[in-house]
């Protein structure tokens, strides 16, 4: 089935708190969802689910009929709820047969979980859509044999069962989504160490990895912590939970995931010796570590109202991360090193038959738009904003982002109005790259003489398999002269139409015509 954006419809119900209760077995797992429920229209609730079987469903500790379960083929769906109630379903779900690597799996001999995008309803019923965020409550009992029983948030308790089996219990105060939820069971090592934040607030740190890996964390928690600083001194923002635990294992399905504090890694992605590790692995533990981290405000406490602006997160957040490399090392190389991968890979995908824009109109699959247009040339088009507005510029509109946003779900479009306002400027002309495929060619003519020197800046856009509009669009140019004896030359611009700017050594301009002197 085909989803398009412009059929957005928000849920009939907030979800004030979730209760998930994760009993896992040999042969299945139980999974009881209790959640408390407001209504806010009379559209049906739907819950998803898919591969479940269904156990029990109660509104208010009133037990329905099985011949009264909503079932639908999305999952269930519930008509006329009380204006308030407390919904619970339980449900059973078998990770040890579960191929499909999304929501609870068993793999190597571990449980773990991937939510992301539409994962949990593998494991059990839930309104399984980024604008559902609601604060999640989790116990998850096993085996002692999988002596670390880990979720999102904080440790609440962990306690004995019987003899064989044990618990544990976690909190998470901050409202996240179903994709943002994880859970791990297994008998890992743990490397420990703390991060101070800013207003003085210990934050444990700890990074699980199978046997014998344990020599080889070193790098990764080094790179938490400069990331956490980093996050800290240029956007003002603190870690928010008492512990931050990444779990890294050889046999996860994706290669990083940015759960609310229960990053999930591939192990290659974390491993790594100083000794003999490469500069390029070294660089790539540190930039996908920051990446992850970044994501806990852009992307959790502020997430995406539906897939269709995933951009809106990953775009935000790759540019994040190439700021923090090129801060952690050499500027020139990291910006290098960046164009040469969206050279390589998002160009020939905007001239391909699988053209798109950075926040596509329409999808069948979702998981097909983690592309390189997404996330590279989404973090492009930050960058662009980022370099119209300055340093001060963009900070002030990413402190009225949060401000604005912080625990809701929102779209790239409320993004750019936070920009705005927070510059009191016009950046609206930028919303055409949200809904344009192709890459733009920039023409630079020069010709010199009498006083002056004129600039005639041209653009095209060429037509894609995307058949999106073709029109100009916004393009920030710094613009700067070297004069004989090397030194910056300071210059006026004047532009048709425009005040002259003053004599500087370097101008920014935006380029938003087919044609511009």
């Amino acid at each position: 089935m085909i989803k398009y954006r412009a059929d957005y419809q928000p849920p009939s119900c907030k979800v004030v708190s979730a209760g998930i209760d994760i009993s896992i077995h040999d042969e299945h797992a139980m999974v009881t969802t209790t959640l408390e429920l407001s209504r806010v229209n009379d559209m049906p609730f739907v819950l998803n689910g898919r591969d479940l079987t269904l156990h029990e469903i109660s509104i208010d500790g009133r037990l329905l009929d099985e011949a009264d379960w909503p079932v639908v083929p999305e999952g269930l769906s519930f008509i006329g709820l009380p204006d308030s109630c407390v919904l619970r379903v339980r449900s059973q779900c078998h990770p040890q047969t579960n191929t499909s690597l999304d929501g609870l799996y068993l793999s190597g001999g571990m449980y773990c979980t991937q939510c992301e995008p539409e994962g949990f309803r593998r494991m059990a019923f839930f309104p399984d859509r980024p604008d559902v965020m609601t604060v999640f409550t989790v116990r998850i009992e096993a085996d002692k044999s999988f002596p670390q029983l880990l979720s999102n948030g904080n440790l609440v308790e962990t306690g004995e069962i019987d003899a064989q089996r044990h618990y544990a219990l976690w909190h998470d105060p901050h409202p996240k989504p179903s994709y943002l939820f994880a859970c791990v069971a297994g008998d890992l090592d743990l490397a420990a160490d703390r991060f101070t934040t800013a207003s003085g607030r210990a934050v444990d740190l700890h990074i699980y990895v199978e046997k014998g890996n344990l020599n080889l964390t070193g790098h990764a928690m080094d790179s938490l912590k400069r990331s956490m600083k980093w996050d800290e001194d240029v956007y003002g923002l603190e870690y928010d939970l008492d512990l931050f635990q990444i779990v890294a294992v050889s046999h996860f399905n994706m290669g990083a995931m940015e759960n609310k504090g229960l990053n999930i890694f591939n192990s290659k992605f974390v491993l790594a010796d100083p000794e003999t590790a490469t500069d390029e692995d070294l660089h790539r533990v540190e930039s996908i570590v920051a990446h992850e981290y970044f994501h806990n405000w852009t992307g959790n406490r502020v997430t995406c109202r539906d897939w269709f602006q995933l951009t809106l997160k990953e775009g935000l957040t790759v540019y994040r991360d190439q700021c923090f490399s090129a801060d952690m090392h050499d500027e020139g190389v990291q910006r290098a090193s960046d164009v040469s991968l969206l050279r390589a890979a998002q160009f020939p995908e905007d001239r391909s038959p699988t053209a798109h824009p950075i926040r596509p109109e329409s999808y069948r699959e979702i998981n097909n738009f983690y592309t390189p247009t997404v996330y590279e040339k989404g973090a492009e088009v930050i960058r662009m904003m980022a370099g119209f507005l300055g340093r001060d510029g963009f900070r002030r509109g990413m402190d009225l982002y949060f401000e604005r946003h912080d625990g809701h779900a929102v779209t790239c479009d409320d993004f750019i109005t936070a920009l705005a306002d927070a510059n009191d400027c016009d950046m609206t002309p930028f919303q055409r790259w949200y809904m344009q495929a192709g890459t733009p060619r920039l023409t630079a003519r020069r010709d010199a003489g009498g006083d002056g020197l004129t600039l005639t800046l041209s653009q095209s856009v060429p037509e894609t398999a995307a058949k999106t509009a073709r029109d100009p669009l916004p393009v920030p140019v710094r613009i700067g002269f070297v004069g004989a004896d090397g030194a910056a030359v300071s210059t006026r611009i004047d532009t048709p139409g425009d005040a002259a700017v003053d004599a500087q050594a370097e101008h920014v301009l935006l380029v938003d015509q087919e044609s511009a002197t």
